[in-house]
């Protein structure tokens, strides 16, 4: 990782981001000696413009910044640091720097399932119900995605708005199982649907 500090005077800004929700926390400034610190400790350290020093984020208040990972852009001079915090990020006691409050949108959830599903078909480990799914084949699969749909209407038509989430739910999973075992995500699902809503679309 190759990073410019010489073009900013020896700074270069550090924006932070929630590596669970992908919420933007905080704006800060590095110098190679708190990028340094950053990596050997895990812990988020910034130079202090006002003090001139270094400063560990949490230092005082215990609202540590852990470390996830660290991107530096195209031109070399910004660098993206991805960490899980441990409390509210703003001194003022907000979440972010900007007032926001950081919770993860549950949509994405549905992306990290899929990388978790496409882990265990990697794996197969024994004693995994989506092991067994791939290795019943393709229309057990597709064939469990029918059931669940069927017991989706059923709750919809006759049961409770509670089971009828439970049932939806099945249905997505068992939904995205059979997604993996044809090499697509449930993204290429969201992109349809996005295409869709463009009003120049037209039914096929």
């Amino acid at each position: 990782m190759t990073i410019d500090f010489e073009k900013c005077g020896g700074l270069v800004p550090a924006i932070i981001q929630d590596a669970k929700t992908s919420q933007v926390l905080m704006l800060g400034y590095m110098n190679q000696e708190a990028l340094e610190k950053t990596q050997s400790t895990g812990l988020v350290t910034f130079f202090s413009r006002s003090r001139q020093t270094l400063w560990t984020k949490g230092e005082t208040s215990g609202n540590h910044l852990r470390l996830v990972d660290i991107k530096v852009d195209c031109d070399n001079d910004t660098l993206l640091v991805r960490a899980i915090p441990t409390g509210p990020v703003c001194h003022t006691g907000t979440d972010t720097c900007w007032g926001e409050r950081n919770t993860a949108n549950p949509l994405l959830f549905l992306s990290q399932l899929q990388d978790f599903i496409e882990k265990r078909h990697e794996e197969m480990p024994e004693g995994s119900y989506t092991t067994s799914l791939f290795r019943d084949g393709l229309n057990r699969m597709a064939q469990k995605v029918g059931e669940e749909a069927l017991e989706l209407v059923i709750e919809a038509t006759n049961g409770t708005n509670e089971r009828m989430v439970y049932e939806g739910a099945d249905m997505l999973y068992h939904l995205i199982v059979l997604l993996t075992s044809k090499g697509l995500r449930i993204e290429d699902l969201a992109s349809e649907l996005c295409v869709r809503h463009d009003p120049s679309w037209h039914k096929h």
